[in-house]
Order: structure tokens, then C-alpha cells, then sequence
């Protein structure tokens, strides 16, 4: 049998380039299991039982002495809410990560993975961290401006987190991260400098709980953004895990923090801070709507 070398060469053209680049394995899916999900649900029970018992307290003081109860209140209502929101499959989103694994003498493996963000918690964070650090600045007697710069830089903390869960890239991912960071820096100079100087001026009592109270929530405030490095930063922890981590340290930082708060305001009642003006009264009637310490002792 005579073969055309013609033919062989005409063949050979007709295959195709290898590709630089070769599909690799299936796409990871990285989501809560069953003990993610009944974690959710423990935490949303807690927050329900604990906002309301928050209100009962609220109902047994009068309603100038409810500030800190109504915060209080509105912080775990709020994550309450958040947690029925995950616990039920709402407030998640996936965010895409494309994997590629370089070699040296074979084509690139491209694969990605998906993990699930919960942005629900973001929204959570954006709502309450405002009010607890509300709370904690009454009770030092801080300025409304550093009130404001507090606020402001917390919930630039919160949006750069959110966008860092986000981010499609390391660059993109760990530039949010530190901005975040930042912003953290700025609340704790708030509390811990100008709070703890304006509690100076308080008694005794008063400027030691602020000092206990601020110092856990700053402790706890610092383990964050650990969590979220390892968690939805490097991918290193399960989303499981993650789920755990942050319910631990979010029932410490809302309900624990706020039977803390409530019960030793409720204890140090003749020095504790007095609302009048709109906020007991409406409007027209008695007072200026100021913070006033130590109404009972005056009125005595």
C-alpha cells in the first residue's frame, strides 16, 4: 500500500494547538451544613428572648431612664431579625473566586469556587454596631462630635467589610480589608482616649464600669476581623465554622453585653443619665431634651 505524503502533511496541519490553559476539576461550592444552619437558629432564638426581656426592662423604669434600654433593645431586635434572615435562606449571596494552579510543563488548571457570603450580617452590623457604640458613649459622656467621627468611621468599617467579602480579587479583597482596618483604629481611639478622658469626669463607679465595659466590647470588637481573615479573607476556615465564630462572639457582644449594661444602669439608679425635654415630655413640654446625671440626687 503506496501512502501520499501529501496526505499525512494535510492532516497533520488540520490538528489542533494545544491550549495554554486546560479546564480542571468541577467548581467548589463552599456553604453551611446542618450545624451552620442550627447554629443560626440557636442565635435567632437567643436575640428574640433577649429583646424581650430588653423591653420588659425598659417597662419598669420611667421613660426618662429608658434610653439605654431602648437601644439595648433595638440592638438585638435588629439581629434577631438578621439571624431569621439567615436561618430561613435569605440575606446570601455567592461571591466567585476563579482558582488557576500555574505549571511549569503542562498547561494551567483553571477551576472556581463559590462561596457563600452572608451580607445579611453586614446589615445587621451596620444597624447595631452604631447603637452599641451609642450606648457606650452616653454612658462615658462623650461629645456629639466625636459621637459623630465614631459612628461614621464604624460604618465605613462595616461597608468596606461587606465589600471586601465581595471582592473578586486579592488586591480588590485585602484593599477593602485595610481600609476597614483603618476605620476600626478610628473607633477605638473614640473609646478608649476621648471616652475614657470625658469618664474621667464621672464618679467613681461610673468611670470603672465604662472602663470594663468598653475594654470587653473593644476586645471583642478585635476578633472580627481575625475571623473574617481566615473566614472569607484566606478561605481557610468552613463557612461552618465562620458561622459559629461570629454567633459566639455576636451573642457576647449584643445580649451578654446588653444584660451587663442594663443591670448595672438599673443598679446605679441615682446617677444614672435622665432624659427629658421631647423625649418624655413631646414637644412643648418640660425641659430641653438634654442628658442630665444625677436628676434624683438633685430633686431630693
Amino acid at each position: 500500500m503506496i501512502v501520499d505524503p501529501t496526505a499525512l502533511v494535510k492532516a497533520s496541519s488540520s490538528v489542533a494547538p494545544i491550549p495554554t490553559v486546560i479546564p480542571g476539576p468541577e467548581n467548589v461550592y463552599q456553604k453551611a451544613g446542618d450545624v451552620g444552619n442550627r447554629t443560626l437558629w440557636v442565635v435567632c432564638v437567643i436575640m428574640a428572648l433577649s429583646s424581650i426581656a430588653f423591653y420588659a426592662m425598659a417597662f419598669r423604669v420611667p421613660v426618662q431612664k429608658r434610653l439605654f434600654h431602648i437601644l439595648t433593645a433595638f440592638i438585638t431586635t435588629f439581629a434577631f431579625l438578621s439571624y431569621f434572615a439567615m436561618a430561613t435562606g435569605d440575606g446570601i449571596a455567592y461571591n466567585q473566586v476563579k482558582v488557576v494552579e500555574q505549571n511549569k510543563h503542562v498547561p494551567d488548571i483553571v477551576h472556581y469556587v463559590y462561596r457563600q457570603v452572608y451580607y445579611a450580617r453586614y446589615i445587621d452590623w451596620s444597624l447595631t454596631t452604631p447603637l452599641l457604640l451609642l450606648d457606650l458613649a452616653l454612658l462615658a459622656g462623650l461629645s456629639g462630635a466625636n459621637i459623630l467621627v465614631a459612628i461614621i468611621a464604624d460604618i465605613i468599617m462595616i461597608l468596606t467589610g461587606m465589600f471586601a467579602a465581595f471582592g473578586s480579587h486579592d488586591g480588590q479583597k485585602w484593599g477593602w480589608y485595610a481600609f476597614g482596618c483603618i476605620a476600626y483604629l478610628v473607633v477605638v481611639y473614640q473609646l478608649a482616649f476621648n471616652g475614657r478622658a470625658a469618664a474621667a469626669g464621672k464618679d467613681g463607679k461610673t468611670k470603672a464600669f465604662f472602663g470594663a465595659i468598653a475594654g470587653f466590647t473593644l476586645i471583642l470588637w478585635t476578633i472580627y476581623p481575625i475571623i473574617w481573615g481566615v473566614a472569607d479573607g484566606a478561605r481557610v476556615a468552613s463557612v461552618d465554622a465562620e458561622i459559629i465564630s461570629y454567633a459566639v462572639l455576636d451573642v457576647l457582644a449584643k445580649p451578654v453585653f446588653g444584660f451587663w449594661l442594663l443591670f448595672t444602669h438599673d443598679s446605679m439608679a441615682s446617677t444614672s443619665p435622665s432624659v427629658e425635654g421631647f423625649w418624655a415630655h413631646g414637644f412643648g413640654g418640660e425641659g430641653q431634651g438634654t442628658i442630665r446625671v444625677g436628676d434624683d440626687d438633685e430633686g431630693a
